[in-house]
C-alpha cells in the first residue's frame, strides 16, 4: 500500500556539480517518484547541474532553487545539495513557475492559482491533505504582493514557502523549473498526501521596550533612510551599542527589529547597512510604523518545544520541509548551538535551505523558520 511509502532524502558535500548530481540521484530515486524537490548552493556551475539533473531524471518533475545554505541528513551545511524525492500513491503534486514578477499583478496570481488548484483536484488518486509550498526569487523583493495574492487564492489550502538565496553575494537568486534555472520568478509546489500535515512557523525573539519610529522610508525597496527622525543605521546601531562603521550581518542577525500586528509580534529583520546610513531590510516598512528592538531566547530550546508539539498533534514525523532565515544560521554561527540545531533538523527528518525571507499563510516574514511537517498515515493522532 502507498501509505508506507515515505519520501527518499539525501545531502551531498561534493564540490563538483557531476558528481554531486550523480549522488543526489542515487540517493532520492525511486520507482513512480511523483516529484524531486532541490536545494543547492549558488557556488555550484548551474549549467552542469541542470544538465545532469536533466539526464539522470528523464521525465520526473524536478524542481529547486538556490540557497544561503542547505539543510538536510547531514544537518547544516553549507554549499552543499540536499533534496528528496515524493512516491506516487501517498503523493500527487502539480508545479507552476510565475515569471517577470517586476510585470506581477494581483489577478495574474489568481488566475496561477485557481488554475494549478483545478489541475490538482483533477488528479488521481484523491488525497485528503494540501498544502502550497512557495519558492520565490530572494532579490525579486516581490514575495510580500505574491504570497499574499496565492494564499487568497488557495483559500483554506495553507501556503509555506522561502525566497531563494545565493550564498550571502545578493547577486542573483535562482529556481528550477521544466530543466532550467531561472530568475525573477516564483515557483509553486501544490501537494496534496493521505499522510497528516501540519504547516507551522516559530521565532525565538520576543519584542523589548526600546521603540524605533520609522520617519523616512522607501517601502517598495526596502529602505529605511530615518529612524526617529535620524540616519537609520546611525539610531541602530546606537541602540545596540555598536559603532555604526562596524555593523555586519552578524549584528542584524543578534539583534533584529519587531513589529506588532493586532498583538502578535513579526520579526523584521535587516539585510545591510548602506554608505548613507540607511539601512535595507529583508522586507518592506512603511513610514509611520512602530517598531521594536528583539531580544533573542533559547532558539535550540524554541526547536525543541516547537517540534515536539508538532509530534504531539501528528505523530511521528517522516519529514519536516522546512525554510529558514539565513541570519537564523548565521546567529547560531557564533556558537556551538549550530551543531545542536543541526542535530535536531536531523532527528526531525527536516529538509529545507536558509533562506533570504520566509513566507506563512500569505505573509512574508523574517528571522523565522517556516515549514510543514507531515506524519504518517497508519499512526493515530495523540488525543
Amino acid at each position: 500500500m502507498g501509505n508506507r511509502r515515505g519520501c527518499r532524502r539525501i545531502q551531498t558535500y561534493a564540490k563538483d556539480a557531476h558528481q554531486a548530481a550523480l549522488e543526489f540521484h542515487a540517493g532520492v530515486m525511486q520507482d513512480d517518484s511523483e516529484l524531486v524537490l532541490f536545494f543547492c548552493s549558488s557556488r555550484y556551475d548551474l549549467v552542469v547541474l541542470a544538465d545532469e539533473l536533466n539526464q539522470l531524471f528523464g521525465s520526473i518533475p524536478v524542481v529547486g532553487c538556490t540557497t544561503a545554505g542547505e539543510i538536510g541528513p547531514k544537518g547544516y551545511l553549507d554549499h552543499s545539495l540536499t533534496g528528496l524525492s515524493f512516491p506516487k500513491g501517498s503523493y500527487v503534486a502539480e508545479t507552476g513557475l510565475l515569471r517577470n514578477l517586476d510585470d506581477f499583478n494581483l489577478p495574474e496570481g489568481h488566475s496561477f492559482s485557481h488554475q494549478l488548484v483545478e489541475q490538482l483536484e483533477n488528479r488521481q488518486p484523491v488525497l485528503p491533505n494540501r498544502f502550497g509550498f512557495l519558492l520565490i526569487d530572494g532579490l525579486s523583493m516581490r514575495e510580500e504582493v505574491v504570497a499574499c495574492s496565492i494564499q487568497n487564492a488557495l483559500g483554506q489550502i495553507p501556503l509555506i514557502g522561502g525566497s531563494a538565496g545565493d550564498d550571502l553575494k545578493f547577486e542573483h537568486t535562482h529556481l528550477f523549473y521544466k530543466g532550467v534555472f531561472h530568475s525573477n520568478c516564483a515557483l509553486l509546489l501544490l501537494i496534496a498526501t493521505l499522510h497528516p500535515i501540519q504547516p507551522f512557523k516559530t521565532q525565538h525573539f520576543t519584542a523589548t521596550s526600546n521603540r524605533f519610529v520609522v520617519t523616512a522610508a522607501d517601502p517598495p525597496n526596502r529602505l529605511i533612510y530615518e529612524i526617529n527622525g535620524r540616519p537609520a543605521a546611525v539610531e541602530y546601531a546606537k541602540f545596540i551599542d555598536v559603532p555604526v562603521d562596524k555593523l555586519s550581518a552578524e549584528y542584524f542577525a543578534a539583534s533584529p527589529l519587531v513589529l506588532l500586528i493586532d498583538g502578535e509580534e513579526y520579526v523584521r529583520s535587516i539585510q545591510k547597512a548602506n554608505p548613507d546610513n540607511s539601512l535595507t531590510f529583508f522586507c518592506a516598512i512603511d513610514e509611520g510604523l512602530v517598531l521594536r528592538l528583539a531580544k533573542g531566547g533559547d532558539l535550540t530550546q524554541n526547536l525543541i518545544q516547537t517540534f515536539e508539539q508538532i509530534k504531539d498533534e501528528i505523530g511521528s514525523l517522516q519529514l519536516v520541509l522546512g525554510c529558514d532565515c539565513i541570519l537564523r544560521n548565521l546567529e547560531l554561527s557564533q556558537s556551538p548551538a549550530k551543531t545542536t540545531a543541526g542535530d535536531m533538523f536531523k532527528e526531525y527528518n527536516m529538509v529545507g535551505f536558509s533562506t533570504y525571507g520566509e513566507q506563512y499563510r500569505g505573509v512574508h516574514v523574517n528571522q523565522t523558520l517556516t515549514g510543514v511537517a507531515i506524519g504518517y498515515a497508519h499512526e493515530v493522532k495523540n488525543a
